[in-house]
C-alpha cells in the first residue's frame, strides 16, 4: 500500500496510507470507530475504489481489478451465512462455477469443515448453529477458495467473552496451519495484541504507529497511541537537561529521575508527560523494602477482579490518582481505601510523551 487516498465527498477517509504487509503475516488494523480501518479493508477487497495511491497484492497492481478477480476473500462482521442452506452448502457456495467434479468439490468442502473444527456438521441447517459455529462456517467458506489474503472485519464482535477468547486462539492456529496472510480489523486492543504479528494503529484515516505488539505496548510513540492501547498512567514532567544519552527530569509525585533516550521515542520537547503501565508499579506492604524507587500516597479506590486487584493511589503532590495492578497470590492481603501506602517504581518503566 502506497499513499492510499479515499474521499467520500468532502470527507477524507484515508489520508496517505503507506505500509507493506508480508506473506503469511497476521496483521491487524486497530483503532476507534470511524478511523478508516474498515474502509481500508474494503479497498483491499475491491469493494471501494481508491481516489489515488497504489495497492499491490503479490506484485500485481489492483487498480481496475474487480473484487471477484482479486486473490482475496472476506469474513464479514455479520458472517453473511445463508439461513436456508445447510452448512456444507454454505461452505461450498463459492465453488458453484468451479470446473472441478462434484466429488472433488465435496472433498474440498469436507476438508474446509475439518480445518475449522466442524467435521460432521455438513448436513446441519445453518440457522441451527451457535454464534461461534457460524463464524467457523464463514471462515471455511472464505478459505475454501484458497485466497492469498484473508480479510476479517471484526469477526468476533458478536461473540461472548469466553467464546471470543477461545476463537482468538483457534484463529491463530488456523492461520499458522494454512499460511495465508490474514488482515484483521478490530477496535479491541487486547484482541489485536493477542493475535497479531504486527499492528497498525489508526486515527483519522492515518497510521499513527505500525509495530509488533510488544513494542506498541511498551514503547508507544505518541500519547494518543499509549492512551488507546491498554491502561496508561500519565504524570506531568519538566525537562531539567538532556543529551544523546537521555533526559534528566522532575516528575510530579516521583521526583527527579534520569530516563534513557530509548524511552523517549518521539524525542519530546517543551511541556511533556511521562507514562507508565499499572503492572510496572508495586504496592509496598508494611515492613517490605524494594530495590526500586518509592513514592508515598493514599489508596483512593480498590477494584477486585479475582486474579488481580487494581488500586487507584493518590501520590503526594499529584491531583489525579495513578492506577496500579497487583496479582492476588495466596497470602497477599487486599488493602482498603484510605490506607497510607508506598508505591515502588523503576525509571526503566517510564516513557516520555509531548
Amino acid at each position: 500500500m502506497e499513499d492510499l487516498q479515499k474521499h467520500y465527498g468532502d470527507y477524507h477517509a484515508l489520508r496517505g496510507i503507506t505500509a507493506r504487509i508480508g506473506e503469511g503475516e497476521f496483521f491487524s488494523l486497530l483503532g476507534p470507530s470511524g478511523c478508516g480501518k474498515t474502509t481500508l479493508l474494503r479497498t483491499i477487497a475491491g469493494f471501494e475504489e481508491l481516489n489515488s495511491g497504489v495497492l499491490m497484492i503479490d506484485g500485481q497492481d489492483m487498480d481496475g481489478v474487480p473484487a471477484n478477480a482479486r486473490p482475496t476473500n472476506m469474513v464479514f462482521q455479520s458472517y453473511a451465512i445463508f439461513p436456508h442452506l445447510s452448512v456444507e452448502q454454505n461452505v461450498g457456495f463459492g465453488l458453484r462455477k468451479d470446473p472441478r467434479s462434484s466429488k472433488e468439490k465435496d472433498f474440498a468442502v469436507q476438508e474446509a469443515l475439518e480445518m475449522v473444527g466442524l467435521k460432521g456438521f455438513g448436513k446441519r441447517a445453518a440457522h441451527a448453529l451457535s454464534g461461534g459455529q457460524r463464524q467457523r462456517v464463514a471462515l471455511a467458506r472464505a478459505l475454501i477458495l484458497k485466497p492469498r489474503v484473508l480479510l476479517l472485519d471484526e469477526p468476533m464482535s458478536a461473540l461472548d467473552k469466553k467464546m471470543r477468547e477461545q476463537m482468538q486462539v483457534e484463529l491463530i492456529k488456523l492461520q499458522r496451519q494454512v499460511g495465508i496472510t490474514f488482515i484483521l480489523v478490530t477496535h479491541d486492543q487486547e484482541e489485536a495484541l493477542v493475535m497479531s504479528d504486527r499492528i497498525a494503529v489508526m486515527f483519522e484515516g492515518q497510521i499513527e504507529q505500525l509495530d509488533d505488539p510488544e513494542t506498541l505496548y511498551r514503547l508507544p510513540k505518541t500519547r494518543r497511541v499509549a492512551d488507546f492501547i491498554g491502561t496508561m498512567n500519565f504524570l506531568p514532567a519538566t525537562i531539567l537537561s538532556q543529551d544523546d544519552a537521555g533526559f534528566d527530569l522532575d516528575v510530579a509525585g516521583l521526583g527527579r529521575v534520569q530516563v534513557p533516550a530509548r524511552q523517549a521515542p518521539g524525542r519530546p520537547t517543551g511541556e511533556i508527560s511521562v507514562g507508565f503501565r499499572p503492572e510496572t508499579l508495586t504496592l509496598m506492604y508494611e515492613g517490605q523494602t524494594s530495590n526500586d524507587r518509592e513514592a508515598p500516597g493514599v489508596i483512593e479506590e480498590v477494584v477486585y477482579y479475582g486474579d488481580m486487584t487494581y488500586y487507584d493511589v493518590k501520590l503526594d503532590g499529584v491531583a489525579k490518582p495513578v492506577r496500579l495492578s497487583m496479582r492476588n497470590v495466596p497470602g497477599r492481603q487486599v488493602l482498603d481505601r484510605g490506607v497510607r501506602t508506598r508505591v515502588a517504581w523503576s525509571p526503566n518503566a517510564l516513557v516520555l510523551f509531548r
